[in-house]
């Protein structure tokens, strides 16, 4: 007789695409994982069945599942209405937020995902300097829309190609795609078209590619470049941003860009995206200018709520914690590589690492082995045999929130025997 989750991922099948309604999730075999609920660190599944959680909705749950502060702030702003096609008083406050700690004297457009950001985004410099051509990097990702579904072409630093059916040859080629980590690359770009580069788009963090840190001399030159050829930078840090510091990738790295994306944390849980930059250029978006940007859902009360109540955790000693957390787990990985029986390497950023199997260094996508993936795989499917669940794909990060313990994070030592038994 199968079990309720299974029954239900059956149920799903029939009904959704795939059984699921994002593709990474359908990774999780027999059947994907049909959650009930989640408290804290951990996940339960309809079975009773609970999980270590080290994915926490691919990032955003900084303060684990289910945060009292949080809850309560959703809440409260639930009883006053939750959609009214005007301005709420949570959007400012949350704005506020923000550009205290991303660009004070700046400004914000809220949407509702990263992908909208990242769209919106390009679209914002390419009406501000009135150029057609993007910079994307290779194992970058930037949402599901045209411009990023992208890839290397026949070379590096050249137009890009289609990644998927449905996005127009024509579209793709209007974005250039360069090497990660390599700043010579992207000097060739701007060789060749810098004079019609709208903007150069990066993950400061690649975090969509498993975890690779971004080297300062690259994005350095990232900066130097576009200042030169008047283009504009855009740090994509819907991942890290307010993971890495309170200010992003920015603080960290001691690098200003001049369009910031953001998800995932600023909103706690709930659906959000944002745009942040300096005034002038955010101007050019309507209604004060005449790049279009509009949705119903912008501002939506509820993500509003829940990410100031987010950062406001982080903000009184939430994010030295996920740091120290993410120092152990970091500690752990690499411990257990060390005692493996096969080359094993851990990249780590403040909040996020990855493990690469058969790998002695990770600073490109390209040098993560072939046979990587399937042997991570291979330990996903261990491991959540053992009640500890982390992304099914290599490409993806494993996070940590404030409320998993040194136990929970302790269990991963057990890599070492997963790895080593890989051969």
């Amino acid at each position: 007789m199968p079990s309720r989750t299974e029954e239900l991922a059956e149920r799903a099948r029939k009904v959704l695409v795939g059984g699921v309604n994002s593709p990474v999730r359908a990774k999780v075999k027999p059947y994907p994982l049909v959650v009930a609920y989640g408290k804290g660190s951990r996940v339960w599944d309809h079975d009773g069945n609970s999980y270590i959680d080290f994915i926490l909705g691919y990032g955003p749950l900084v303060l684990g599942h289910a945060n009292k502060t949080v809850a309560e702030a959703v809440s409260q702003v639930l009883e006053e209405g939750w959609l009214f096609g005007a301005t709420t008083r949570h959007e400012i406050l949350l704005a506020e937020k923000i550009l205290g700690h991303v660009r004070p004297g700046g400004k914000i457009r809220f949407v509702n995902s990263g992908t909208e950001a990242t769209m919106t985004a390009i679209r914002l410099a390419r009406g501000y300097t009135n150029r057609k051509y993007i910079v994307k990097f290779e194992g970058c990702y930037h949402g599901a829309h045209d411009s990023v579904l992208v890839k290397a072409g026949s070379a590096a630093a050249d137009t890009g190609a289609p990644v998927s059916p449905g996005v127009p040859e024509e579209a793709a080629r209007l974005t250039l795609v360069a090497r990660y980590n390599d700043p010579y690359s992207v000097e060739e770009v701007f060789r060749r078209h810098g004079d019609n580069i709208a903007a150069v788009i990066v993950e400061p963090v690649l975090g969509n590619y498993g975890v690779i840190p971004g080297s300062r001399e690259f994005l350095a030159t990232l900066r130097k470049l576009t200042r030169e050829y008047g283009s504009l930078l855009i740090f994509d840090e819907v991942i890290t941003g307010f993971r890495l510091s309170l200010g992003g990738a920015q603080e960290y790295y001691g690098i200003r860009a001049d369009l910031v994306t953001l998800g995932k944390i600023i909103g706690g849980g709930f659906p959000i995206g944002a745009i942040v930059g300096d005034s002038d250029i955010m101007s050019n978006l309507a209604p004060e200018g005449k790049v279009f940007n509009a949705g119903t859902f912008n501002g939506h009360p509820a993500s509003m709520a829940a990410g100031l109540a987010t950062i406001s955790v982080l903000e009184k000693g939430g994010l030295e914690k996920i740091h120290a957390n993410s120092r152990l787990l970091c500690d752990i990985l690499k411990e257990a590589c060390s005692r493996a029986k096969v080359s094993c390497t851990v990249n780590c950023a403040p909040g996020m690492a990855q493990f690469f199997p058969h790998a002695t260094n990770v600073e490109r996508p390209e040098d993560i082995p072939p046979k990587a993936p399937s042997t991570y795989y291979k330990i996903h499917e261990d491991l959540l045999r053992r009640g500890v669940l982390i992304p099914p794909s290599q490409m993806e990060a494993l996070f940590v929130s404030t409320e998993h313990s040194r136990d929970e994070i302790g269990i991963l030592d057990v890599l070492a025997e997963l790895v080593g038994g890989t051969g």
